[in-house]
C-alpha cells in the first residue's frame, strides 16, 4: 500500500541525482511517497573545476530513498546520450510500473569571462545543460503520455531569467531551458502534462561551495568588479539550501499545482529582482 504523502503512489525520474540538488529532489519526493529513478553520469564532467559525482554518491542517494520507505532504481548514464537514456529509462519505468514526474536537474556551471571562454566550454555547457535536458524530456515524456498525464520540471537558474556575469555560455544555456519549458508546456498540455521551470539563486552544493568554482568567481570579480553586484540576493542570505529548491520541486510535482504550467518559478532570494 502506498505511503501517505503529497506524491504518494507516483514514480519520478531525477537526473543528476547522485548528490546536491538532484539528491535533495529524490529524497524529498521519496519522503512524500514517490518511488524514484535516480540517474547520474558518475564520472568527471568536461570543463568543470569541481569533482564529478561517484557511483558511491549515487548509491548513497539510493540508500536515502530506501530509508524513506520507497523503491529506487539507479541508472549510470550520460544525459548527452539520447539513445542510452531512452533505453535505460524505459527499463527502469517498466520495473517501477510507470512514470509520473520528470525532474531534469543534471547540469554544469563553468565560470569564464567572455574572453576566457573556449569553444569547448560552450559546447560542453550547451550539450549537458540544453541537449541533456531535451534528451531527458524525450526519454521520459512518452511514459507520462502513456500514464495519462504528469509533471515535468526543468531546473534552470536565476541565470535563466537574469544575466549571470562571467559566464555567457551558462546564461545562454539556462535561458534556453526557460524557453524549452514553456515550449514543451504548450505541446504536452493536450496530454495533461504540466511543464514548469525552477530558477534558484546560488545553492549550497558541492558545485558551488568553496573550491574551484568560488575561486574562479573571485578571480573574475577581481579582474572586472563592476558586475559583481548582480550576484547579490535581496534577502540576507548568500546561498539557499538544496532542500529549499526541493520544496519547490515537490510542489510542482504534486497535485497541489495541478493547474500550474509554463511557470518560471523562482527560489532566488530575490536576486532576479535587482
Amino acid at each position: 500500500m502506498a505511503a501517505a504523502g503529497r506524491v504518494a503512489g507516483k514514480v519520478a525520474l531525477v537526473t543528476g541525482a547522485a548528490r546536491g540538488m538532484g539528491r535533495a529532489h529524490a529524497v524529498r519526493l521519496a519522503k512524500e511517497g514517490a518511488d524514484v529513478i535516480v540517474l547520474d553520469v558518475c564520472a568527471p564532467l568536461p570543463s568543470v573545476a569541481y569533482p564529478g559525482a561517484s557511483r558511491d554518491d549515487l548509491h548513497e542517494t539510493v540508500r536515502l530513498v530506501e530509508v524513506a520507505g520507497r523503491r529506487a532504481v539507479a541508472i549510470v548514464a550520460d544525459v548527452r546520450d539520447h539513445d542510452l537514456l531512452c533505453s535505460e529509462v524505459a527499463v527502469a519505468v517498466d520495473r517501477l510500473g510507470g512514470l509520473d514526474i520528470i525532474v531534469a536537474n543534471a547540469g554544469i556551471c563553468v565560470v569564464a569571462p567572455w574572453d576566457r571562454a573556449t569553444p569547448e566550454i560552450l559546447k560542453d555547457t550547451l550539450d549537458i545543460n540544453v541537449v541533456g535536458v531535451w534528451n531527458t524530456v524525450m526519454a521520459g515524456a512518452p511514459h507520462l503520455v502513456a500514464r495519462g498525464g504528469g509533471s515535468v520540471i526543468l531546473i534552470s537558474s536565476a541565470a535563466g531569467l537574469k544575466v549571470q556575469p562571467y559566464m555567457v555560455h551558462y546564461t545562454a544555456s539556462k535561458f534556453a531551458v526557460t524557453g524549452m519549458a514553456k515550449a514543451f508546456a504548450v505541446e504536452l498540455a493536450k496530454d495533461s502534462i504540466r511543464v514548469n521551470s525552477v530558477h534558484p539563486t546560488g545553492v549550497e552544493t558541492g558545485m558551488s561551495a568553496g573550491g574551484g568554482l568560488q575561486a574562479a568567481i573571485g578571480a573574475a570579480i577581481e579582474a572586472d568588479p563592476r558586475p559583481a553586484g548582480m550576484f547579490t540576493n535581496m534577502l540576507p542570505v548568500e546561498r539557499v539550501a538544496a532542500e529549499d529548491v526541493a520544496d519547490a520541486v515537490l510542489f510542482l510535482a504534486s497535485d497541489e499545482s495541478k493547474h500550474v504550467t509554463a511557470l518560471a518559478m523562482t527560489v532566488d532570494a530575490g536576486v532576479t529582482q535587482y
